[in-house]
C-alpha cells in the first residue's frame, strides 16, 4: 500500500495535471470561436464555386469537358488526401478521421486498385506510415504556418493536381473532419477529381434565359477547376480546425473533471489512512503508558 508522502506526491501530481488541462481548455475555447467563424464563412463560397461548375458544366460535354472535370474515364488509381491536425489531445478527433482513411484504403487495396497517400497534419503521417508508409506521396504539417489560409491551401492543391496531371491519380477524395458543434465533429470523404457539385449546391437559375461565354465554358472551367480544388481544401482546412479546437475542448473540460474527482477521492483515502495510523499511534503510546 502507498505510504502518506506517495499519496501526497500523487495528489500534487495530479493537481498539476489539472491545471495543464484546465489551461489548455480555455486555449482551445478562446480560438474555438475564430476557427468556428472560419469555417462558416467559407461553406457559402465553396457552395458558390460548386455552384457556378455546376452551371458551366450543363453547357460541357463529351471530348471537349476538362479532365478536372470529367476525370480520366478510369477507377484504377486513387490518391487520397487526409488531414488531421499536427497535436493530439483532442479526444478521438485525429483517430476517426485516420481510421475512416484506413477503411476506404483497404477497400480499394482489396478490390485491386492502386492507392497513394498525401498526408495533411503530423499525426495522420504517423497513423498510416506504419502500414502504408509506401504509399505516402508526401506530407505537409499545418503547424508551420501560423495562420491557416491560401499560404497552406495551395501547394495541397497544386500537388493534388501535378499527380492527376502526371497520371498518378483517377480519382482523388479529400478525408476531413466537418465540425457540426463542439461535441460533433463528422470524418467526411469528398471526391475533388472528378470534380462533384455538393449536394446542396444547385445549378444557378437563369430563369429560361440563355448565355453564351465568352471565352467558352471549356476555358472558363480550365480557369475554375483548379481554384476549385484549392476552394475545397481550404474549406476542409478551415472545418479540421474548428473540429479540433472543438473535439479539444470537450477532451480537456473531461480531463479536468475527472482529474477534480481524482483529487477528492485521493484526499478522501489519504486522510483516511492518515486517520487510521494516528490513531495506531495514540494506541501504541497508550499501552506503553499502561506497560510502565
Amino acid at each position: 500500500m502507498a505510504s502518506l508522502k506517495e499519496m501526497r506526491n500523487r495528489i500534487e501530481s495530479v493537481k498539476s495535471t489539472q491545471k495543464i488541462t484546465k489551461a489548455l481548455n480555455m486555449v482551445a475555447a478562446a480560438k474555438l470561436k475564430r476557427a468556428q467563424d472560419q469555417a462558416v464563412a467559407a461553406r457559402p463560397y465553396a457552395l458558390k464555386m460548386a455552384a457556378v461548375i455546376a452551371n458551366l458544366a450543363a453547357g460541357v460535354s463529351g471530348d471537349g469537358a476538362p479532365k478536372l472535370l470529367a476525370g480520366t474515364g478510369k477507377d484504377q488509381k486513387h490518391l487520397l488526401v487526409v488531414a488531421t491536425g499536427d497535436k493530439g489531445l483532442a479526444g478521438g478527433f485525429n483517430t476517426n478521421v485516420i481510421r475512416a482513411a484506413k477503411e476506404r484504403i483497404n477497400t480499394l487495396i482489396a478490390a485491386g486498385k492502386d492507392v497513394r497517400i498525401i498526408a495533411v497534419g503530423r499525426k495522420v503521417r504517423d497513423g498510416l506510415t506504419r502500414q502504408f508508409g509506401s504509399r505516402i506521396v508526401q506530407t505537409f504539417e499545418l503547424s508551420d504556418h501560423k495562420v491557416i489560409g491560401m499560404n497552406a491551401a495551395e501547394p495541397i492543391a497544386e500537388l493534388i493536381a501535378s499527380e492527376f496531371e502526371a497520371g498518378n491519380a483517377d480519382v482523388v477524395t479529400l478525408f476531413y473532419s466537418r465540425f457540426q458543434s463542439v461535441i460533433s465533429q463528422v470524418p467526411t470523404p469528398k471526391q475533388l477529381i472528378p470534380a462533384v457539385v455538393d449536394g446542396d449546391a444547385a445549378p444557378i437559375d437563369l430563369n429560361g434565359a440563355v448565355y453564351e461565354y465568352e471565352p467558352s465554358e471549356e476555358e472558363i472551367l480550365d480557369v475554375v477547376l483548379p481554384r476549385n480544388i484549392t476552394t475545397q481544401v481550404l474549406a476542409a482546412l478551415y472545418e479540421n480546425q474548428a473540429s479540433f479546437f472543438g473535439a479539444q475542448m470537450g477532451a480537456m473540460d473531461n480531463a479536468t473533471r475527472n482529474a477534480g474527482e481524482l483529487i477528492t477521492a485521493l484526499k478522501l483515502t489519504y486522510n483516511r489512512k492518515r486517520q487510521a495510523q494516528i490513531t495506531t499511534e495514540l494506541i501504541e503510546i497508550i499501552a506503553g503508558a499502561e506497560a510502565l
